[in-house]
């Protein structure tokens, strides 16, 4: 900070400084010194006289004596502090008066104090420094002020930007779910138009693919599993576009050799098709393995079990369901009831029998496993009657609280002796909770 950024100077208007003395020969002499520095001096010969003056102007730095008649300067520099805290204050004493000085210090907080007489260049340096300091905190109070008002600023702008990202996310997800309901249409369309050429194909692939998204969700599948199953069954036939006229109205148990191959082949056309879309890439996988029979005898690759992707076994039962009943498979048409038969005996072969019994829970029927458990009783029985095959119903725990065997375990020979042996080795009498099947 230079003298000019402190004094006053280029285009700046010089500091002010008010001298208050009831000596006039004291006053020429301060006001003739600070002039020649370039500074705006005006001068009071009281407290009074001076409070008065800067009622009218500002001042960035006062000069008091200290004794003058009616108000002395602790008087004065208190009432100054208190109306124009951002004035600095200097005290000007010929006394040498502690306690005149102290008084000054706590009541009107001044910045320094200068002892007559005065060497002008110590007194100027005084005033040079009261300037800078009174500078210093003047910038800091406009940075405080400014970063205020700029956190408020920004405070504001965030808000406005939450609320401006909310909008825009939520229009984004709109925007997404429409590009995704017409991305839907879209595959409605296109497979529309494989029916259009037989009318017994009219409506299959929307009913095959809305059983396999009930089947997903059945099954515990969440919904992006569900929602590619569901495209999956959307499109599972477009590989049959190129298919002549005779090959669609042709039911598969009546194809020559050619047909057949041709037939078990379109899956891969689909996937060739399809494949670049990378929206499809699930789904893809799914159609070109829905013609895989859960004992491997199916196609392309002869999968078996776990090896076919589970969508895929989902749609081949769906796919299986509704062709039945319009007469793609057989050379006749199965009802509702003949075709939910047909899958419920293809359990294990064509069909994974998970997928089955998802099927026949979902069209009000009970799963393997409920039908199992309704023809058990639950029964506790001493370890000498246990028998091979024999499942826990519940937790073989010993009378100390030994866990021994849990809930669901199926008993053979080995277990069995293991149990009896130890027994007898801790002369203890165990009692185990089995599944015992009724019989008719």
């Amino acid at each position: 900070m230079t003298d000019a950024d402190v004094l006053g100077g280029s285009g700046e208007s010089p500091a002010t400084i008010l001298c208050v003395d009831d000596e006039a020969g004291i006053l020429s002499a301060l006001r003739r010194l600070f002039r020649a520095k370039g500074l705006a001096v005006q001068v009071a010969q009281s407290g009074q006289a001076g409070l008065a003056l800067m009622q009218t102007q500002a001042f960035d730095l006062v000069i008091s004596d200290m004794r003058m008649p009616e108000m002395d300067g602790v008087a004065f520099l208190e009432q100054v502090r208190q109306h124009w805290p951002d004035t600095m204050r200097l005290l000007l004493t010929g006394y040498a008066d502690i306690n005149a000085v102290m008084g000054a210090i706590n009541k009107g907080e001044i910045y320094r104090y200068i002892a007559k007489p005065w060497d002008d260049n110590d007194i100027f340096l005084v005033v040079r420094g009261a300037l800078q300091h009174r500078a210093m905190e003047m910038e800091q109070k406009r940075l405080q002020v400014l970063v205020q008002q700029q956190n408020e600023e920004l405070k504001v702008m965030n808000d406005s930007l939450e609320v401006r990202v909310h909008t825009r996310t939520q229009e984004l997800r709109q925007a997404n779910e429409r590009m995704r309901n017409n991305f839907i249409t879209s595959i409605k369309v296109f497979t529309s138009l494989i029916e259009l050429r037989h009318p017994n194909l009219a409506g299959h692939a929307r009913r095959v693919a809305d059983l396999a998204r009930r089947l997903a969700g059945q099954m515990g599948l969440d919904s992006k599993q569900a929602q590619e199953i569901f495209v999956a069954g959307l499109l599972h036939e477009v590989g049959k576009v190129g298919f002549e006229d005779e090959l669609l109205t042709t039911p598969v148990s009546l194809f020559n050799t050619r047909q057949l191959e041709v037939y078990r082949n379109y899956p891969a056309i689909a996937e060739t098709v399809l494949m670049p879309l990378d929206e499809l890439k699930g789904a893809v996988e799914i159609i070109r393995n829905h013609l895989e029979r859960f004992d491997g005898g199916g196609y392309p690759r002869h999968l078996s079990e776990a090896q076919i992707p589970l969508g895929a076994r989902i749609l081949a039962v769906a796919s299986e369901y509704d062709s039945l009943q319009l007469g793609l498979i057989g050379q006749r048409k199965l009802d509702a009831r003949q075709a939910h038969d047909a899958i419920v005996q293809g359990s294990g072969r064509r069909f994974d029998p998970a997928v089955v019994d998802a099927f026949v829970v979902l069209h009000g029927g009970k799963s393997r496993e409920q039908l199992k458990k309704e023809k058990q009783v639950e029964l506790t029985v001493h370890s000498r009657d246990l028998m091979p095959g024999m499942m826990l119903s519940r937790d073989m725990i010993t009378p100390s609280g030994l866990l021994m065997l849990t809930a669901g375990h199926v008993l053979d020979d080995a277990v069995i002796r293991k149990i009896v042996d130890f027994e007898r080795s801790s002369e203890l009498k165990l009692m185990a909770d089995v599944w015992q099947e009724i019989k008719a």
